[in-house]
């Protein structure tokens, strides 16, 4: 019988199989069930990327459980590239892994599917037999030379890197080597033994930690084209064969030759090869084709486009391109290929077989209705013979809608999988799954109610990302982003210039130094031990840093200076904590479980800072002071739920809460997201911006005078003293950059007396600088939601073909363009310009001089793609959150600081494509030197989570602004900022503990240790220099012994077992950290003896000493007033360590005296 479980399928090509009546997620459950019933495998094209990326997750879904099969079905993708057709783009490199994946694993598909669209089935592939030739298995006990490895990997096309984080990359440290193979959904950690594997192990990219064991993995090419020898040489003579041009003046080919993979090379296939091949040579013979779509039709468009595209660019001589045959098939190609497989298709007539799926039902609630989910109960009454099951996207959603149902009387009980649910006999269920549509079989009376049918639909994120520490100081204080000749502080002799690592053997011994430059090309030699006395220089010119002289008192007169200053500095920072320490703050209190159920209808899952921050914030309103957090998070990173949270403690306190942004727009966007969020409490939720008239805003304050209203958002309006509130409990400030000094002032009286939440991507300066100082708390969210691709950033002058070719690519995958101009009179005229060159976009204008409701009217189209480019001025720079916009072109972007160029830069890559940021400057190319600096520092800032870097390198740019005052600046400049931070820390903790601030601060804290042996990371073990001297930097500045042990864990779990020179260095480490206790200043030790010598105060009992050497007169005796001399008497590093360590057991501190 046919059924949608048992759909008919065609038995030879001639004959194809006609569907009809799939409705909903009916048509994937079709597809799986007949793809576990058929012969040989399923290929499913899809007329756009958009489908295929909803039938890939359906697909996925209903293939993980089939009825009457115990192991879950292959869903492979052929993805598209997401580039446009020659493009000078490659495509990102887990596209090029799952479209690897798919090729290597498809001529041997027994059963499974393949989806993919019209577009990549044009597109010609690399022939079969690369694919399979260069692909490598490796087990657990097979030999292989790390060397000849690395060859191998480079030749394939793998890019050797220091630490391996995507798909396509590798790194080799001694005898491990590190891989994240194509295709693979993890990297992986290959332990060597001689020349055989030892061990495989998965490991962690985000912090380089192994994970699991695994006996064996498979290595596919890293790349459709091959780079090897043989490779160079074929595209070098097909090229020239091609082109008659200078080849000299052709970067492409000299980059080939060089074995560089340039971008955009995808589009040079035809030259590697003899002849390529299309997918239909991959495809097994019994294969059986189903189409999805108006195929022919949107083929037909995408050879338009190749066909233009190759028009605009054949005349380029320093690019070459190939014609449109060479690499691409034509649609009528591809669709007369297709009739050599078996076929089913979706049509309607008397041929074709109904699947018994009903159209779905609309169930959608309406919060506005007294039951907003009437429609439901409606429809369950009326068909009590269906048996429903409901989806949720998560388990967090899945209790929600439990809750919502049980309000309705209804009680589903829980499954794993549809299939369970199927196969039970119960009347009404409950699953989660990644569905967004329903379906509803007539035949099995069984309705599938996804929760986007219920309320509307809202985004869910799919994949979780592992757990990531982020420290906040060692993203200031660490030596990571140190380069050559940049400017340090060393905390005895003053600032310098680094110079590298250097290995200088003394007394025999090799020991690592680092170099640095001072005044008058002094050097100064600092051991590696020595590292935490060193920080980065945060002034405001790295190439002005004022150098100090060596051997001058110079720098310890600046340094006591800038200390007198620090401490008055201290004292009003006190004051001001003082105040806010003694104010009683109101302790909240909230009941968990209403707390958890609103915490798990957050329609995404929280990343690790997120929870980080969330936990913070209610830990600060449980504690009983009144709160002042700065929560620095990057654009999109999910700082407005933790305001939502906050918010949701202090509304079930009675409490109300004022939320403050800098613009209608974004005002208008947070009360959207809170009502959404709030939607099934009873919260009463109002906004005062431009888009309310004067009465229905005195309406308002009228409210919130009477407390009617819990959550009042606003622009500064609600700064004004005429609005009374009658119980305001917290303030949240979004985007706090954005707001002026006088504001802030204002900000500051109302401050004393309530919690302050404050939310910003890129903290101005002054506000980084409290933070960091400790006047204020500081929760960074740097952990970027899954999926999300850094933003790709470019800086060009301006011309209209760049801008062309721009917006062509982002309208060709369905996305949405932000064009940004800052000038109001001329914003019209460049619309126009644009309507011109791109003749096919819908464009739409936004600025802030447009009336409330036109500018509401615009802002609403754009999110619902009526237009694909908004013209606007940097009114967009704030929170407007639109998902399918992700190329974003800045016009005279010299003209804008740093915090808002990262700023508008974040209103692209909210998901998971490529977004692109074009900086746009004038043509003749004049800049002033403070707009090099700003456009080089959001340059090299790319990654995700760039917006705490760079408020510091903002600081430097600008100085450290006024945190108290003009001179301030000037100390920070001498000392420079990190310096600075940190001996302000000091002088607050030692007011704090009721101690006058020394002025020498703790300066002479380090203790030198020289025990003339090697204690090194060895160049063998370690080449990488920048790592190396990461790793220094972290052993030096190792507080206590776990975390000692912790990093020797790490180092041998990502580099190899410990060699000894590094053994000696972490135990000499802990040495220091021993002696620290005793008041040592410093051990020293030669062949035969030594000497330690204490610090003018130092907390040891002298009788302790004296005891040692009456028992002992041979080994020990008292030399100067403050050194012991010794005898050891040992040859190896390490016993001359044990010995020392053992003469420190002995020492015994002194009782602390009784009051």
């Amino acid at each position: 019988m046919i059924t949608i479980y048992n759909p008919p399928l065609p038995q030879d090509i001639n004959f194809a199989s006609h569907w009809q009546q799939t409705f909903g997620s009916a048509t994937s459950l079709a597809l799986a069930n007949a793809a576990a019933n058929s012969e040989g495998p399923l290929l499913l094209i899809c007329q756009d990327n958009e489908s295929v990326e909803q039938f890939k997750r359906e697909l996925r879904y209903f293939c993980g459980k089939l009825p009457n099969r115990a192991d879950p079905l292959q869903v492979f993708s052929l993805p598209d590239w997401e580039t446009l057709p020659y493009d000078n783009f490659s495509p990102h490199q887990d596209i090029v892994s799952d479209r690897l994946s798919a090729l290597y694993h498809l001529p041997d598909l027994q059963q499974g599917i393949l989806v993919t669209s019209i577009g990549s089935l044009m597109h010609k592939l690399p022939p079969k037999k690369y694919i399979r030739g260069n692909s490598l298995d490796l087990v657990v006990g097979q030999q292989l030379s790390i060397q000849g490895m690395r060859a191998q990997l480079v030749d394939a096309g793998y890019q050797y890197v220091d630490s391996v984080f995507e798909h396509g990359e590798f790194a080799v440290r001694g005898s491990i080597l590190d891989i994240y193979p194509m295709g693979s959904r993890f990297p992986y950690r290959i332990d060597l033994l001689d020349d055989e594997i030892e061990t495989l192990r998965i490991f962690n990219p985000e912090t380089q930690r192994s994970d699991q064991r695994i006996d064996q993995i498979r290595l596919l090419p890293g790349r459709e084209y091959p780079l090897d020898a043989r490779g160079i040489t074929a595209f070098r003579s097909n090229f020239r064969e091609k082109f008659d041009i200078d080849l000299r003046q052709c970067p492409l080919y000299q980059d080939v030759s060089d074995g560089i993979s340039s971008p955009g090379l995808e589009y040079y296939l035809a030259l590697f090869y003899k002849r390529l091949d299309s997918l239909f040579d991959f495809l097994p013979a019994n294969t059986t084709c189903c189409k999805i779509g108006d195929l022919a039709g949107a083929g037909q468009s995408f050879w338009q486009d190749i066909s233009r595209r190759h028009e605009d660019r054949q005349i380029d001589h320093y690019r070459p391109i190939l014609p449109p045959a060479d690499i691409f098939l034509t649609i009528d190609t591809v669709l007369a290929d297709l009739k050599q497989f078996k076929q089913i298709s979706f049509t309607t007539g008397s041929t074709a077989v109904s699947l018994l799926s009903l159209p779905l039902p609309q169930l959608s609630s309406d919060a506005k209705l007294k039951t907003p989910f009437a429609a439901v109960e409606q429809f369950i009454e009326q068909n009590p013979e269906q048996r429903i099951v409901f989806c949720a996207e998560s388990a967090g959603r899945r209790e929600t809608l439990l809750e919502v149902l049980k309000q309705l009387q209804i009680n589903p009980e829980q499954f794993e999988h549809l299939q369970d649910f199927v196969d039970s006999t119960s009347s009404c269920g409950i699953i989660v799954a990644p569905l967004d549509q329903g379906l509803w079989l007539e035949d099995m009376k069984l309705l599938l109610i996804t929760e986007a049918q219920l309320f509307g639909n809202r985004i869910a994120q799919r994949r979780r990302r592992n757990k990531k520490q982020s420290d906040t100081d060692f993203i200031v204080k660490s030596l990571t982003e140190l380069s050559i000749s940049d400017a340090v502080v060393h905390l005895d002799h003053g600032v310098g210039r680094y110079l590298g690592l250097q290995t200088i053997n003394t007394d025999g011994q090799d020991t690592e130094f680092l170099t640095l430059e001072y005044a008058n090309a002094a050097k100064l030699y600092v051991p590696v031990l020595s590292l935490h006395l060193i920080s980065r220089y945060g002034g405001s010119e790295q190439d002005t840093a004022p150098l100090n002289h060596l051997g001058s008192d110079q720098w310890l007169k600046t340094r006591r200076k800038a200390a007198e200053k620090i401490r008055d500095v201290a004292v009003e920072l006190l004051d001001i904590y003082a105040q806010r320490e003694a104010k009683e703050g109101y302790k909240y209190s909230w009941s968990t479980e209403e707390y958890d159920k609103f915490a798990s209808s957050f329609p995404f899952e929280e990343t690790a800072d997120q929870e980080n921050a969330i936990e913070a914030v209610l830990d600060d309103m449980k504690n009983g002071r009144s709160m002042d957090r700065l929560v620095c998070g990057d654009v999109g990173f999910g700082k407005t739920e933790v305001a939502i949270r906050a918010t949701f403690v202090a509304v079930q306190n009675s409490k109300q809460v004022a939320m403050l942004v800098p613009t209608t727009l974004l005002a208008q966007q947070h009360y959207e997201s809170f009502k959404d969020r709030f939607a099934d409490w009873p919260i009463v939720i109002e906004v005062i911006s431009r888009f309310k008239s004067a009465n229905e805003q005195s309406e308002t304050l009228k409210k919130v005078a009477a407390g009617k209203v819990d959550v009042l958002i606003g622009t500064h309006k609600l700064l004004h003293g005429d609005i009374d509130y009658s119980n305001l409990g917290m303030l949240i400030i979004d985007e706090e950059h954005r707001f002026g000094v006088r504001q802030k002032e204002k900000l500051k009286a109302i401050r004393a007396n309530v919690d302050i939440l404050t939310l910003t991507a890129t903290p101005i300066p002054r506000t980084l600088n409290m933070a960091l100082a400790g006047i204020r708390d500081l929760s960074l969210i740097v952990t970027p939601p899954a999926r999300r691709l850094s933003v790709k950033t470019f800086v060009r002058q301006e011309q209209d073909s760049l801008v062309v070719e721009a917006v062509s690519r982002e309208l060709l995958r369905g996305g949405q363009v932000f064009y940004l101009h800052n000038e109001v009179k001329s914003i019209e005229a460049t619309a126009e310009h644009l309507r011109t060159i791109v003749p096919q976009a819908r464009i739409c204008v936004a600025h802030g001089q447009l009336a409330e409701r036109d500018l509401e009217k615009v802002m609403a189209d754009f999110y619902h793609k009526r237009y694909n480019i908004l013209v606007c001025t940097t009114i967009i720079e704030t929170g407007i959150d639109i998902p399918s916009a992700n190329t974003i072109l800045i016009h005279r972007a010299d003209k804008l600081g740093l915090a808002q160029l990262h700023q508008l830069r974040g209103r692209v890559g909210r998901s998971h494509h490529q977004a692109y940021a074009y900086l746009l400057l004038p043509n003749d190319g004049k800049l002033s030197a403070d707009a090099n600096k700003r456009i080089e520092a959001i340059q090299s800032a790319s990654t995700l989570g760039a917006g705490f870097t760079l408020a510091s390198h903002d600081l430097e740019i600008r100085g450290a602004g006024e945190l108290l005052g003009d001179e301030q600046s000037g100390h920070m400049q001498k000392i420079g900022f990190s310096l600075y931070t940190e001996m302000l820390e000091q002088a607050v903790a030692a007011i704090k503990s009721g101690r006058r601030p020394d002025l020498d601060m703790d300066f002479n804290k380090s203790i030198e240790v020289n025990l003339r042996i090697p204690a090194l990371i060895p160049e063998a073990y370690l080449p990488d220099v920048h790592l190396r001297l990461i790793m220094y930097k972290r052993i030096s500045s190792s507080l206590d012994d776990d975390d000692l042990r912790e990093l020797q864990v790490e180092m041998i779990d990502r580099f190899g077992l410990l060699p000894e020179p590094l053994k000696l260095l972490f135990r000499i480490t802990q040495l220091k950290l021993e002696a620290e206790k005793y008041g040592i200043k410093k051990i020293d030790a030669n062949v035969k003896t030594g000497r330690i010598e204490f610090k003018a105060q130092t907390p040891i009992d002298p009788m302790s000493l004296v005891q040692m050497i009456q028992n002992d007169p041979q080994t020990y005796k008292l030399g100067s007033a403050n050194s012991l001399q010794f005898t050891h008497n040992c040859d190896e590093g390490a016993a001359k360590l044990d010995f020392i360590s053992e003469l420190l057991d002995n020492f015994k501190l002194m009782k602390p005296k009784a009051a």
